[in-house]
């Protein structure tokens, strides 16, 4: 029992960095021991495991699927998300430059213990890493988000590509949705208001790519696991530019007449000019993520 306790604390935490933009749930399933289990066990969902269940074979289902770490996990991702997304939007409202200190300092440890785990150095793990972070820096920094859009196909989309996203360590399913343009429509109103003509479309989107690319990056991670390491890392690395505390939003107004919304589409970055109580404090909070991280790393233990 204590195990799936354990377990499902550490989803928890993959469900609350998922809801924030620029933090995957992927890095702390990498960091806490359990990404690849996660991985495989999603991919275990084929035909042997309906063949399973329809002929009535609950136990082998069970064991096949390694549904109760599933369980376990993706029901404390599910706690973790549904609860932050009711004080996520006051957070940031109120105190924006402590929650990216806060998050700044936990990617900044991420780079390090995942990197860690790369068992031999060479020119395909270093330009694995490399393409990695660039990858992410464009992705943040190049592509301006979509409007809003809430037809049953385009959510169906957004649940595939953000999914697949939010299990990759670096690469943030929010930030994706943000892009997408539905970030405010799926994790602010649709998660609080259990509005369910959303988040369905979005929940089978979420399951179709989750069993879909969970085989493909099974396979990679298995046969190039240095180089997939690597190129995790850069994601992770890449998406500091967007946690950087000390920065002041660029925006632009999409739709039209009184669908206008503004969004965010960059950021000017600066450092801080004076050390104040504030700053002190935001620094200070970049530590205590940075701590968070080598605590969970130091008594993770690999499923």
């Amino acid at each position: 029992m204590k195990k799936y306790y354990l377990l499902f604390l550490k989803g928890i935490g993959v469900g609350i960095a998922n809801i924030i933009p620029g933090v995957s749930g992927g890095t702390i399933a990498l960091i806490t021991g359990i990404f690849e289990t996660i991985i495989d066990s999603i991919k275990s969902f084929n035909l042997q495991a309906l063949k399973l269940l329809f002929t009535g074979k609950f136990k082998e289902f069970i064991e096949h699927t390694n549904l109760y770490f599933l369980m376990a996990v993706f029901g404390g991702a599910f706690s973790g998300i549904f609860a932050l997304s009711f004080v996520l939007g006051s957070l940031f409202e109120n105190y924006p430059k402590f929650v990216w200190a806060f998050f700044f300092g936990l990617i900044i440890a991420s780079v390090y213990f995942v990197a860690k785990k790369i068992k031999k150095w060479n020119v395909g793990v270093i330009v694995s890493l490399i393409v990695g972070t660039l990858i992410a820096v464009l992705i943040i920094n190049v592509f301006d988000p979509a409007a809003e859009n809430s037809s049953y196909f385009y959510l169906f989309i957004c649940g595939i590509v953000a999914t697949c996203s939010m299990i990759l360590p670096g690469l943030s399913g929010s930030f994706i949705l943000i892009l997408m343009g539905n970030y405010e429509l799926v994790m602010i109103h649709s998660v609080k208001n259990l509005d369910f003509h959303v988040l369905v479309p979005l929940m089978f989107g979420a399951g179709f790519g989750l069993i879909a690319f969970s085989h493909v990056l099974s396979w990679v991670f298995k046969k190039f696991k240095d180089q997939t390491i690597a190129m995790l890392s850069g994601f992770i690395m890449g998406s500091l530019t967007l946690l950087w505390p000390w920065k002041e939003e660029i925006t632009k107004q999409f739709g039209t007449g009184d669908k206008i919304k503004e969004k965010v589409i960059g950021y000017n970055w600066s450092y801080p000019a004076s050390f104040t109580f504030e700053e002190i404090f935001a620094v200070s909070l970049i530590v205590i993520g940075f701590l968070s991280i080598w605590l969970l790393e130091k008594y993770a233990v690999d499923e």
